[in-house]
């Protein structure tokens, strides 16, 4: 009994440190995680079928609005070099004016409607072309998230979130992405579920796919009821998710499974 009671401590003393280990573990883009193919697609400016959403983007970029006859090349240029990537790789971010996360796509929208007159809906096809293009612009540089001040307390929420077990099947993302890296499921290896490469382009759907619709889709695997789109939810959880990306460079687009 004494032997079975010592084996016990012992193996749980292993997990722990598995865990622990695991937790700590410096980030890892979803890149090294994919088939050779996989990141000789992503790499060939020819093959990456991401690019396609990069060049509808462009197109929507350079457009100029009837009510106004400006364009987002108006202030940024025709291929967005007056954007400031540094400043792309920072959101989302948290304004202390309206005291809300702002996601890169939500600025872009709020930007268009200025000149186009009316807004679109959260992920339209036209505002994720056009965040693909923009997010593309600051293509290598590294993913920088505010993480203290008022943001702090918020991502301990999108934490919170992001530890919960959700669904019929009773997972949580840390499972997946913090224990499990490495691991196969079904035929595909886990990632630590880093989000520097959205959006990014995904071979399981055929589509361009953003952060937000990320995480939908994962809630959905899980047999669990998404969060609207534009909920305060979504919002912690892109938040937390791209905070925990610090350090790894912007991949957009991105090839994933």
């Amino acid at each position: 009994m004494k032997d079975s009671r010592k084996l016990f401590i012992t193996l749980s003393g292993f997990l722990l440190l598995f865990i622990v280990g695991h937790a700590n573990a410096e980030p890892r883009s979803g890149y090294e995680f994919v088939k050779a193919e996989t990141r000789e697609m992503q790499d060939d400016d020819f093959a990456n079928p991401g690019l396609h959403a990069v060049d509808v983007g462009e197109e929507l970029f350079n457009q100029k609005y009837k009510s106004s006859g400006k364009s987002c090349a108006s202030c940024h240029g025709e291929k967005g070099e007056r954007l400031n990537t540094k400043s792309i790789a920072k959101y989302p971010v948290y304004s202390s004016k309206t005291k809300k996360i702002i996601s890169l796509q939500q600025r872009i929208s709020s930007c268009r409607s200025r000149f186009a007159g009316k807004s679109l809906a959260v992920n339209h096809p036209d505002l994720l072309a056009l965040e693909t293009f923009v997010r593309n612009r600051a293509f290598a540089e590294v993913v920088n998230v505010k993480t203290d001040g008022a943001v702090a307390d918020l991502l301990k929420k999108g934490e919170t979130l992001y530890k919960t077990r959700f669904g019929l099947i009773d997972m949580s993302c840390y499972q997946c992405h913090v224990m499990y890296p490495g691991q196969m499921i079904r035929g595909q290896k886990i990632s630590q579920g880093q989000a520097n490469g959205f959006p990014a382009y995904r071979l399981g759907t055929g589509e361009i796919t953003n952060l937000n619709q990320r995480i939908t889709q994962c809630l959905n695997l899980m047999r669990a009821e998404p969060f609207p789109s534009d909920s305060d939810e979504i919002k912690l959880l892109e938040l937390y998710l791209m905070s925990r990306s610090n350090g790894l460079k912007i991949e957009t687009p991105a090839v994933r499974y």
